[in-house]
């Protein structure tokens, strides 16, 4: 097996980036989800609905990306900061109420909706899309790791175990349950789906898997990846 791609999102909720390679610590991919959206009552703005999160769905069609000291942010041509006063004024303009990008505070709970790292199988996107009819992009998921595979969910059998990926060792924790997010139009893909429903209806809504790291490293597109 090998990495197929990588994926980054330097802010929580915006469109990410998809390095060749990036360095991984105890806390994730990093970079990964370090900022977020937040409205003015504390909560972060996403596709959803939660206990820490609301929709506001107009952030999605906004991406970030990491550079050598800073992160930026682009909608079509137009590029911005994250930190600064225009940023902030644009995404508040662009929602209709006031928002703010904020970095993740030390010492209280990270950014992440659940575990730092998330990984899928590409049979089983492929099995999505012959056995669910949707588009099965894995944009959709958001997860920061596509694994080449043979047999679909076989990732979901690795529940547990360790696997090592180029310079990187993770342990695998739990199924990822979806949400509404993964059928709207959102991290560069512009389209709608109709994913999340037969995806409740056969696969208990849940598709990729969470893990935490284990072992500290680098890893890039194309390293292979195995259970030690």
């Amino acid at each position: 097996m090998r990495i197929v791609s990588l994926h980054r999102f330097p802010v929580k909720a915006l469109g990410g980036e998809s390095p060749s390679s990036v360095e991984v610590d105890a806390r994730g991919l990093v970079g990964d989800r370090a900022l977020a959206v937040v409205d003015a009552d504390g909560l972060y703005a996403a596709g959803k609905r939660g206990s820490r999160w609301r929709p506001i769905e107009p952030v999605l069609a906004y991406a970030a990306a990491m550079t050598d000291d800073a992160v930026v942010v682009s909608h079509g041509e137009r590029t911005w900061v994250a930190g600064g006063a225009a940023l902030d004024a644009e995404l508040s303009g662009a929602a209709g109420e006031p928002l703010r990008i904020v970095p993740e505070t030390p010492g209280e709970r990270p950014h992440f909706d659940s575990s730092p790292v998330s990984l899928v199988g590409t049979a089983t996107l492929d099995w999505c899309r012959s056995e669910l009819g949707a588009d099965a992009d894995p944009r959709r998921l958001r997860v920061n790791i596509v694994v080449e595979t043979d047999e679909p969910f076989v990732e979901e059998t690795w529940l547990g175990s360790r696997l090592s990926l180029g310079g990187v060792v993770l342990e695998l924790t739990k199924r990822n349950e979806r949400c509404r997010v993964i059928d709207l139009a959102q991290n560069g893909v512009e389209q709608t789906t109709r994913w999340l429903k037969p995806l409740g209806e056969r696969r208990d809504a849940c598709v990729a898997v969470y893990a935490r790291v284990v072992e500290p490293g680098r890893v890039s597109v194309g390293d292979r990846v195995a259970l030690p």
